[in-house]
């Protein structure tokens, strides 16, 4: 057999039996796909060896899929109100590292060694990428596997007895953040209208603007015996019902501007549709609702906006994006030609075009080679790492620019994403093994206590000022505290102690902007 069959057999069966052992589940707890990285770190102690080309190729394709995933979330989590979460994920990682650099001058660590524990113990893999293109040792895969188990244990089990500490029951923390998240994403709702007010009678949809005044979308008109889809020109007279669709705010207006709520129900009439329609056409993406003009064009409108499964009011200033789902209300004749304007092309949710990947990736080894000089020796550089994230995360955010779209579809992603990470992990883990004996000799059983007291103080601080300080909801704080540990496992566990998505949307907040904050505190542990 030849030396190259001898890597792509000794790679594949490391990613092999790493999927095995990572589905044994031992008391709900897995180790899923990391554990690719301790049979690597086991066929390295018998001198198997994964060329660096995989390890590289791995990191860029792991890094920019996350970038461009969490593009939008991280820029939108300072503009929303996840400040915060902001705050916490800060404390989170600045406790941690700080933590780490106690733990290594205590225990006389290496601060390569303790760049790994500090990753492991907050279980980030795009952390310890981070930290090897930084370090450019084998000690931080090492600390990583070391420190990462009980960094997947210790935060489960810190999550559990999390609310007995605060003296917070579930239930109370789930009534207070049905309110939160009602502010934030509202209800959307219809309603019947029946017109009676006396300013309105004769005029036109369009002089009244209703949407402008409202907030809220008429999608029906029954005028007599005729339903209709409305148009700008459409006459309101006395009697009509009206089908209005927004928040309950938008719709309180809406009664007080045309009459009275009904029960009754405008049917539909054998010209009208309401279809879902998918965004897959690139010359719409990033274009505001108002700019597409349906409603004076085709007499359509978007009555609904789903994304990311919450359900957005759409508003003239809201901007589309890849995989937007729109529920719309037009005529028949109409609607294939709105269904054509959106594209509503299902397959190409699924279509990966490399030429933005390939695009994206060479600008962010560009911006990885920049450095910045503060002073005469202190100079920071983003490294491949950082480079290819900041990229990614602008891109991401932007969505499209002229032609090329960045954002991809989630199966396009998740296929990517997890081929760069297996591939990281068996060259990482092969290279690290040939060490691990002799770092267990020096170091000795100090290294586990380290990578237990940076998994938990960091934490036990972080929720301290969340509950006392920031008076955060405890749902929410549950998911701040998966998200800022980068804990996938730690979500699922709290799955089923609450009904509630509020752990799920702070984590969605908090992981990117976390995930950013540890690749530039390891940045600054590499300087030691």
């Amino acid at each position: 057999m030849s030396v190259f069959s001898v890597t792509y057999f000794s790679l594949f069966l490391i990613i092999a039996i790493g999927f095995i052992i990572g589905r044994i589940r031992i008391k709900g707890i897995s180790l899923d796909i990391s554990a690719v990285i301790f049979v690597a770190l086991l066929f390295g102690h018998f001198g198997v060896m994964i060329p660096q080309d995989f390890q590289y190729v791995g990191l860029v394709l792991f890094i920019f899929t996350i970038g461009v995933q969490a593009g939008p979330g991280f820029f939108q989590t300072f503009r929303s109100r996840g400040a915060k979460l902001v705050v916490v994920a800060l404390v989170l990682v600045s406790s941690a590292t700080v933590t780490t650099v106690v733990m290594a001058w205590l225990f006389d660590i290496d601060f390569h060694m303790a760049t790994g524990l500090l990753t492991g113990a907050l279980t980030s893999t795009p952390g310890l990428a981070a930290a090897i293109d930084a370090t450019g040792s084998p000690l931080a895969p090492i600390g990583y596997g070391i420190a990462y188990p009980f960094g997947v244990i210790g935060v489960i089990l810190f999550l559990r007895v999390l609310p007995r500490l605060l003296n917070v029951g579930i239930k109370e923390a789930e009534k207070d953040t049905g309110t939160q998240l009602l502010s934030i994403y509202p209800e959307v709702y219809h309603r019947h209208f029946v017109v009676e007010n006396e300013n309105i009678l004769g005029k036109t949809i369009g002089e009244l603007k209703i949407r402008s005044m409202t907030g809220a979308s008429i999608s029906r008109v029954l005028s007599g015996e005729k339903a209709m889809t409305p148009s700008p020109g459409t006459i309101l007279h006395r009697g009509d019902l009206v089908r209005a669709v927004g928040t309950r705010e938008a719709l309180e207006k809406v009664r007080l501007l045309v009459g009275s709520t009904t029960d009754r129900e405008i049917p539909l009439g054998e010209d009208y549709e309401v279809q879902s329609i998918l965004v897959t056409n690139k010359e719409v993406v990033s274009k505001t609702i108002g700019q597409l003009n349906l409603f004076s064009n085709y007499n359509a409108t978007i009555t609904r906006v789903r994304r990311s499964g919450i359900d957005i009011v759409p508003t003239g200033n809201l901007h589309l994006r890849f995989g937007d789902k729109l529920l719309i209300a037009c005529n028949k004749e109409n609607m294939k030609a709105v269904a054509k304007i959106f594209g509503n092309q299902e397959r190409k949710l699924s279509d990966t075009n490399m030429f933005p990947i390939a695009i994206g990736i060479v600008l962010g080894i560009l911006v990885g080679q920049m450095r910045i000089s503060f002073t005469e020796n202190l100079t920071f550089s983003p490294g491949l790492a950082g480079g290819v994230l900041f990229v990614a995360l602008i891109l991401g955010n932007l969505g499209k620019t002229g032609p090329i779209i960045w954002s991809m579809s989630a199966s396009g992603i998740q296929l990517l994403r997890q081929l760069g990470l297996l591939f990281f992990l068996a060259a990482v883990g092969t290279q690290a093994g040939a060490q691990l004996v002799d770092a267990f000799k020096h170091y000795g059983i100090h290294l586990f206590y380290a990578g237990i007291i940076i998994t938990l103080f960091p934490m036990i601080i972080s929720a301290f000022v969340a509950h006392y300080f920031l008076r955060i909801n405890l749902l929410s704080i549950l998911g701040t505290l998966t998200g800022g540990m980068t804990s996938t496992p730690g979500l699922a566990a709290i799955d089923p102690m609450t009904g509630s998505n509020a752990p799920q949307i702070a984590y969605a907040t908090v992981y990117p902007v976390a995930m950013v904050f540890l690749i530039i505190f390891v940045q600054i542990l590499s300087w030691f």
